[in-house]
Parts: C-alpha cells; structure tokens; sequence
C-alpha cells in the first residue's frame, strides 16, 4: 500500500494492497489473561480490537512488510513489496524473499485462502481508510484478529512503523533502530547547524505528469522532505488548496509555474531513484529554461535527494546519509 506521491491519492493507494500492521497498547491497551491466553485491546482505524497480548504468527503487506522485517516480528505471510527491495539491507532484503507472499502489489491480488493456510494469529493492515472498502476485512477477521491503521501525511510514517511493531510485540529491536536514527540524525543536524537553518528551501517530487505538463512540489513534511527537516532543513511554503494525505504537503503546478514556486529558494532538492537515476517527471523539470534560470540553479544549488520514500527507521538510515552526500557542498560555501 502506498500514500504515493500523485494526484489522485486515493486512486493510487488503491491499486496497492496494505494489510500493514497498526495500533498502541497506550491507545486502549488493556489486558486479559484467559483461558485462550493474554489478549489486549487495541486501538486501530478499525475500532477497539482484542489481539494476542504475545502474537506468535504474523501477516502483514505494505508498508508494514518492511517495518516489521526490521523489527524481527514473527512474520509467517507478507505481499510483495517491490519498491522498497532497493531500501532493504541485506540482511532485510533475504528475510524478504524468503517469506511466503500471501498478496500481491494490488487489491486484487490478495490470496485469502493463502492467508488461511498461514494460520495467523493476528493480521495488520495499513492502508487509508478510503481503501479498507477495497479488502474483504471480514473475510479476513474469520481467519484472525484484524488490526489496520492507514497513513496520513508522508512524514506520518514514524508513528505508522511504530504501531505496526507494537502491535506485532516487537518494540525491542524497532526502538533500537529509532534511537540509531535519531542519534545520527542529531548528528547531522549538528554537521549543518551554521548552515541549513538559515536557508529557504524547495523541493520537486517524483510526481509530476509530464503528459499534464506538471511538477510535484513537496512542502514541509511530505516524502521528499520530512527526514531532511530533521537535519534542520526549512522547506518554505504551503499548499495552495490543502486536501488529504500527501495533498496536504504536496502539490502539482505547472511547469510555467516554476519561477513563482522556486524562485526566492535558496537551495531547491529534488528525487532521484535508489540507484540515482532520474525520474521522467523530474528530468522534466531539470531540462526546462525556466528550472536552469532559477537563482538556486544558477548558483549550483541544486541537489538530488535519493531513498525519498523511506517509510521506517532502517531505511530512513539510508536517507540520512544521502542527504548528507548531497548537501555536503554547502559547508564549503
């Protein structure tokens, strides 16, 4: 499941299946010890939701595939999650492949009986509400307690990740790898301390439709730019007309329109893919008159950000040291 970057965020999210998992023991967590074994009650999107206190066998797709990988949850199903293989470690990435794929990328390739035959005892989703419609939520709480919790703004997915380890019993090794990102976070943030927090800054997203003749610009706390910030980086700005989800961070102008989105930046960044690679929809905007005569541009301002789409503290470990590749030119300025 994805809270991808476009402008039909719904549409988008819909074509990718989230069983990811979700929920707080501080959110309504009470116990019980029963003849069936400690349960607690959880607070999901889908109400107040009584799960193994110790789950033991876990199916999780989406966003919670990577997440609770990282987190060594008792995974025994997961989907196919493709377009974080290249922000997996190693280590991650054969855990990955090895787990049976009860869903696939979409909706419709969700394997009900596959699910079944997994004998889970606790299922998580994690898609937008408006996407629940999409999956047979009862169909699947005949096989074991469902718990979902859908993202909201892309910078969310801090406390999404966190919630899935939860509910999964797994907060040992997720906080472990929280505090490592924080701390080098920190760090950084101390690297770019004379540097960063006076700047203004813009960022072009993955987004775009260069058949519409549009860009993505990605405010504060969107995908592009959230783990920045916590550099110490200031994206300025807002959303002409706010709407849900990544719209509420992000927005599609037209290409016309770059002088008036970029033009007071200091320093513009933009996506490029795991493997640096362009995206048709920025390369787009890089190629246009309007883009070079920026002031940022002109003054070699400009820098690409990889791994944008870190959705958990392993990956966005990954991030951070991009970042910090990229900007490393503006401590010799």
């Amino acid at each position: 499941m994805s809270i991808r970057r476009t402008s039909g965020l719904v549409g988008a999210v819909s074509l990718t299946l989230v069983l990811a998992g979700c929920g707080s023991s501080s959110e309504g967590g009470a116990s019980d010890t029963s003849e069936k074994g400690r349960t607690r009650v959880f607070a999901a999107d889908n109400g107040k939701i009584t799960i193994p206190a110790d789950p033991k066998r876990v199916v999780a797709t989406g966003y919670a595939v990577p997440a609770l990988i990282e987190a060594d949850a008792p995974l025994v199903g997961i989907s196919s999650w493709k377009r974080g293989e290249p922000m997996m470690s190693e280590e991650d990435l054969a855990e990955y492949k090895k787990l049976p794929k009860v869903a696939g990328e979409q909706a419709a390739e969700t394997n009900y009986e596959a699910i079944a035959e997994a004998e889970p005892d606790l299922i998580v989703i994690g898609v937008p509400a408006p996407v629940l419609g999409d999956i047979d939520v009862k169909r699947l709480e005949s096989i074991a307690p469902v718990v979902a919790i859908g993202p909201t703004v892309p910078s969310a997915w801090r406390d999404l990740s966190r919630k899935q380890a939860d509910a999964a019993g797994s907060l040992d090794k997720f906080d472990a790898g929280q505090k490592a990102y924080e701390a080098r976070a920190a760090e950084l943030k101390t690297k770019y301390e004379d540097v960063l927090p006076q700047l203004a800054l813009g960022h072009v997203g993955a987004y775009g439709e260069v058949a519409k003749g549009t860009f993505q610009r990605e405010f504060g706390g969107s995908w592009g730019t959230n783990i920045a910030e916590d550099l110490g980086a200031k994206y300025y700005g807002k959303v002409k007309e706010a709407g849900a989800g990544s719209r509420s961070v992000s927005e599609y102008p037209s290409v016309e329109e770059l002088p008036a989105a970029f033009g007071e930046a200091d320093v513009l960044t933009y996506s490029v893919d795991a493997d640096g690679g362009v995206p048709e929809s920025v390369q787009y905007v890089l190629d246009s008159k309007l883009w070079k005569n920026l002031p940022a541009v002109k003054a070699g301002k400009a820098f690409p950000f990889r791994y944008t789409e870190a959705a958990t503290y392993g990956q966005a470990m990954n991030t951070l040291d991009a970042i910090d590749t990229s900007l490393a030119p503006l401590l010799k300025r």
